[in-house]
C-alpha cells in the first residue's frame, strides 16, 4: 500500500485529512512507515518510489547538525533497524530530518516537537517479521538491500534492541502530552 494509493483506498484521503488536522491541534502523532508517509504526504512532501526496496537489517545514521532540542538525542550516531518498505518521501517543508540510511536518505523527521515519522520499523517482533515474511514473501526477491528470511530472523537479539529504542521514543512522547 502507497500514502498515493487515494484511488484504490478512499478512505486514505480522510486519513490525511486527521493527521493534518491532529498536528494543527498540537497532538502527539507518530509515524512508522506507511504512517510517516501519510504524515509526509499530509504536511506536502510528495511520496515516490525508493530506487530500491530496504527489507531486513541495515544500519541508520543520525543526521548531524540537528537542532538539540529534536527527538534525534534518542538515537544513537548509528543503529542497526529493521526495514521493509519500498517507497520513501521528501522531507516535509518546516520538518527536521533525524536520520538517513546507504539506501534511503530519509528515514526519520520530526516536524516540531510533536510529529515523528520513522520509515524504519523499531515496533517488529520476532513474531510480526515472521508474520511479514509469512504474508509478504514475495518482496523477498534478491536485491542490494532486502535480506533473507533466515537474515531477518536470525538473530532474536536485534528485536529486543529496536524494542527498546522503541520504548524510548514512546517515553519521550508521552512526557509531551504530560
Amino acid at each position: 500500500m502507497s500514502a498515493n494509493d487515494e484511488e484504490a483506498y478512499p478512505w486514505m484521503a480522510t486519513e490525511k485529512r486527521l493527521i493534518a488536522q491532529a498536528i494543527a491541534s498540537s497532538k502527539v502523532v507518530l509515524g512508522i512507515c506507511l504512517g510517516a508517509q501519510l504524515i509526509a504526504s499530509s504536511l506536502g512532501a510528495k511520496v515516490y518510489d525508493n530506487p530500491e526496496r530496504e527489507i531486513g537489517w541495515f544500519p541508520i545514521e543520525r543526521v548531524q547538525g540537528v537542532t538539540p532540542a529534536t527527538i534525534s538525542y534518542l538515537f544513537p550516531p548509528q543503529l542497526e533497524v529493521f526495514h521493509w518498505h519500498g517507497e520513501t518521501f521528501e522531507l516535509p517543508p518546516g520538518a527536521d530530518h533525524l536520520a538517513r540510511s546507504a539506501a534511503c536518505e530519509i528515514q526519520a523527521f520530526s516536524f516540531g516537537e510533536r510529529v515523528v515519522g520513522l520509515q524504519f520499523h523499531l515496533e517488529t517482533t520476532i513474531d510480526g517479521a515472521r508474520g511479514l515474511i509469512e504474508n509478504c514473501r514475495d518482496g523477498l526477491t534478491p536485491g542490494r538491500w532486502v535480506q533473507s528470511e533466515s537474515e531477518i530472523l536470525g538473530t532474536p537479539e536485534r528485536f529486543r534492541r529496536i524494542n527498546q529504542a522503541m520504548s524510548n521514543v514512546l517515553d519521550h512522547l508521552e512526557k509531551l502530552t504530560s
